[in-house]
């Protein structure tokens, strides 16, 4: 199998960032989705272009591919979790969610990434949806303007909760837009088997053409909480194979924010995992 591993350095936050990259090159990652927030990259911070220079340079070295994800909890705004979302009611709280993400859009392409991961935001309550609709085309706007011109792919992540919640969102949006070259997906293997009809594999190849990014951990059905490989229900080798046939070129990295105090020993235990399970989907093909 050609697939290319990564970890989140949201599951890293008690490491500095030279370090949880030392530590994904040393165990044998072949990349990272690096999330921006103040530990890591911080995007609001002082000279970012130089910063942003001296990680790719960081990353080179260690021969690490790399995929930007903005989902920091609080990088924004500290008492509002993911908040403000393009989804927010005040035009100026919207405006500063659109500007991260087009920092974030110059960020990948200083880093040479291959997507930036983004998501929607939860609707306000009571509200019509056909607002957040328009307000999510309005700004998407900018950001696949600047997408296109970077030549970095945005990748929508389905996320419960959110106005762009599950796959059948994301072609909604998808449609509402144009069906822009510049629009991708995030497919969160989790979220497929917390959530979605068909098995986490069937989405895999159900959402093959428009795979830019993929996040990976275990899950259990209906309970949306991200888990060490093991401990959900999700059977992986058809997931792998999935990904193979359908010669995705993006990273696939393991998604466990809220397990940063073992993550060096998770991202041990992810790995080791994932390999077994790619030499189980092997087996089976042979």
């Amino acid at each position: 199998m050609s697939l290319r591993l990564g970890y989140g350095t949201n599951g890293l936050t008690d490491l500095r960032l030279t370090d949880a990259l030392a530590l994904l090159a040393d165990l044998g990652y072949d990349g990272v989705g690096l999330t921006l927030d103040h530990m890591h990259l911080d995007p609001l911070a002082p000279d970012l272009g130089a910063r942003t220079r001296a990680v790719a340079a960081r990353l080179a070295a260690l021969g690490l591919g790399v995929t930007v994800e903005t989902g920091a909890r609080y990088v924004l705004d500290s008492r509002r979790k993911h908040g403000p979302t393009l989804l927010d009611p005040d035009p100026e709280a919207r405006a500063a969610r659109v500007a991260l993400l087009l920092s974030a859009v110059r960020v990948a392409a200083d880093l040479g990434a291959h997507a930036v991961h983004c998501f929607s935001g939860v609707p306000a309550g009571g509200e019509d949806p056909a607002l957040g609709w328009a307000r999510l085309e309005e700004g998407f706007a900018p950001l696949l303007d600047a997408a296109d011109r970077a030549g970095v792919p945005l990748a929508v992540e389905p996320e419960p909760g959110h106005l762009v919640g599950d796959l059948a969102a994301f072609h909604e949006l998808r449609r509402r837009l144009g069906d822009p070259p510049s629009l991708g997906l995030t497919l969160d293997i989790g979220h497929c088997q917390c959530l979605e009809a068909a098995t986490p594999a069937a989405c895999v190849r159900d959402a093959a053409p428009w795979l830019r990014h993929v996040q990976i951990e275990d899950m259990r059905r209906g309970i949306h909480e991200h888990l060490p490989f093991g401990d959900g229900e999700i059977d992986f080798p058809p997931v792998l194979d999935a990904l193979d046939a359908a010669g995705y070129q993006g990273l696939t990295v393991v998604e466990l924010p809220r397990h940063s105090h073992a993550g060096p020993e998770l991202a041990r235990r992810s790995l080791e995992f994932l390999r077994s399970a790619t030499d189980r989907a092997k087996g089976a093909a042979a």
